[in-house]
C-alpha cells in the first residue's frame, strides 16, 4: 500500500524520535535510520536534504508543541503563579511523553551534528525563559520584609530547574520522571 504525500516524511521523523528514546544514546546514522524505516538511504534524502534537516524538523515539532501550549496557558490563566506552575508542569510532562525529544532538548542527540541545531535549541530554551518571565511579571515576587527576587533571576532559576530535570530524566535512561517532586519543589520557587 502506497503512502500518502507527507506520510513517509512523518514516518521518518517518528522513527528518528523512537531511535532517540534508546537510553544508551548511540549516534544515529542515516543507514540505521533507513533500515528501521525500511527504505534506502537515498529515499531518506528524497524527503530531507540532510540529517540536520531531520533534526530541524524535530525541533520545529518541539517548538510548535511547546509554544502552542504556553500560549494557551497565557490566554486562559490570568494568575501569574498558576501560569508559571502550569508552564513548568507542561514542560516536564512534554518531556515524559516524548523521551526522544528530551535528547534533542538537552543537546545530547545533537553532539556531532550541525552547530546551528544547538543554536536553535538554545533559542528555544531562551524563549521558554522569556515565557516564564512574562508570567512572573504578573506576580508580585517577594513580600514585605523579604528581599525581592527579580523576575529575570526567578525565570532563570525555573528554566535551569526544567533543563536539569530533563537532564536527570535522560541520564536515568528515562526511568526517573521529570515531574517527580515538582509540586513540592514549586514552593522553593514561590510558585
Amino acid at each position: 500500500m502506497a503512502l500518502k504525500p507527507g506520510e513517509r516524511k512523518t514516518q521518518i521523523l517518528q522513527t528518528l524520535a523512537t531511535m532517540l528514546e534508546q537510553p544508551q544514546g548511540e549516534k544515529i546514522t542515516t543507514a540505521a535510520l533507513a533500515a528501521k524505516v525500511g527504505v534506502s538511504e537515498a529515499a531518506l534524502y528524497r524527503h530531507f536534504a540532510s540529517k540536520a534537516q531531520m533534526f530541524e524538523a524535530l525541533i520545529e515539532f518541539i517548538e510548535e508543541s511547546v509554544f502552542t501550549l504556553v500560549n494557551q496557558i497565557a490566554q486562559t490563566e490570568r494568575d501569574g503563579r498558576a501560569q508559571v506552575q502550569q508552564i513548568v508542569s507542561m514542560l516536564l510532562n512534554f518531556a515524559e511523553k516524548n523521551p526522544g525529544m528530551v535528547r534533542v532538548l538537552i543537546g545530547d542527540a545533537l553532539v556531532n551534528e550541525d552547530a546551528r541545531l544547538q543554536v536553535r535549541i538554545n533559542q528555544l530554551v531562551d524563549r521558554v525563559e522569556s515565557s516564564l518571565k512574562q508570567a512572573l511579571q504578573l506576580v508580585s515576587v517577594g513580600t514585605a520584609g523579604t528581599a525581592q527576587v527579580s523576575t529575570a533571576a526567578h525565570a532563570n532559576a525555573l528554566t535551569a530547574f526544567v533543563v536539569g530535570r530533563w537532564q536527570l530524566y535522560a541520564k536515568s535512561g528515562f526511568k526517573r520522571s521529570p515531574g517527580e517532586y515538582w509540586l513540592e519543589q514549586a514552593a522553593f520557587f514561590r510558585v
